[in-house]
């Protein structure tokens, strides 16, 4: 049986962390054991249950439950459980802001404890590394490369994007929870204390853990990314910087190696979404 709760009035508090709560909450940074996240759609919530998140709740349109069979399956994994499943017409759902995009279904759930880089990364060859990349689709677009395109681990610069924020899992279509991926931080509790470990002791560390490490960037060094001594590399650590400003320099003269996508028509550069499925395709494609 399903522990099913009609709501029809979108100010009612059930709704608060569906409608109210803003991401910046949802993650409470200072009190990272309570943080939660929500998935949406179908799809995205299966994998998310599938990979041991814990839901708290459920909200569905009610004519989801009835008509779309994607919906019914998910529903029978709250069988004969306490998670709240909150229902209410689509009158009402409407007013949250992007639901038409969610195909009628959220959950809300409680977010695991991060690892430590150095322990995810523990038997990966291949790793993709993002620094500041801050656009939810765009870490999203770049977990659905890395997924389907066989990179290992995904480590973000604290300067990242959550790929739990909505938007991210969304575009991901949950890939964010079938590839491991953690921040690149301390192991401080306290977050004021926490020091900044990227670039420098992070890559340091990562040559230590045995990785070569590929700063995707232009400049006078850079080889292209089909270069046979990267391909052989063992154990490699690509790293693609943010949106605007690319990689920091600092970082790139760290890495072992520059490497550029050749491109045609004067075109400089892609969008780090579209660059990552390039140099993963390429990077991703010998299994050592």
């Amino acid at each position: 049986m399903l522990n099913i709760i009609e709501i029809k009035d979108f100010h009612a508090p059930e709704l608060d962390i569906y409608a109210r709560h803003t991401e910046a909450q949802l993650l409470n940074k200072d009190h990272p054991e309570e943080g939660k996240f929500i998935a949406e759609s179908p799809k995205v919530i299966g994998r998310a249950l599938d990979a041991g998140y814990e839901p708290v709740s459920v909200l569905v349109e009610k004519k989801q439950i009835e008509e779309n069979e994607e919906t019914r399956q998910i529903m029978e994994k709250f069988v004969d459980t306490k998670v709240p499943i909150f229902t209410a017409d689509f009158e009402v759902l409407t007013r949250l802001a992007g639901f038409k995009l969610t195909r009628g279904m959220l959950c809300a759930m409680k977010r695991k404890p991060l690892q430590s880089f150095q322990d995810m990364c523990a038997g990966k060859s291949r790793i993709a590394i993002l620094e500041n990349v801050q656009n939810p689709t765009n870490v999203g677009a770049v977990f659905r490369s890395a997924a389907a395109l066989n990179m290992e681990v995904v480590l973000l610069s604290p300067g990242c994007s959550d790929p739990l924020y909505r938007r991210a899992s969304r575009v991901s279509m949950g890939t964010v929870f079938q590839i491991p991926w953690t921040f690149i931080q301390d192991h401080k509790e306290i977050r004021c204390e926490r020091e900044i470990i990227w670039p420098g002791q992070a890559i340091t560390e990562l040559k230590k853990l045995g990785y070569k490490t590929a700063a995707l960037a232009l400049n006078d060094n850079s080889v292209s990314i089909d270069d046979p001594e990267l391909m052989k590399e063992e154990k490699l650590a690509v790293i693609l910087g943010n949106e605007g400003e690319g990689l920091e320099d600092e970082t790139i003269a760290r890495c072992d190696y520059t490497v550029k996508i050749p491109m045609a028509h004067g075109v400089d550069s892609l969008n780090v979404a579209a660059a990552s499925a390039v140099a993963f395709w390429q990077l991703g494609k010998i299994k050592v």
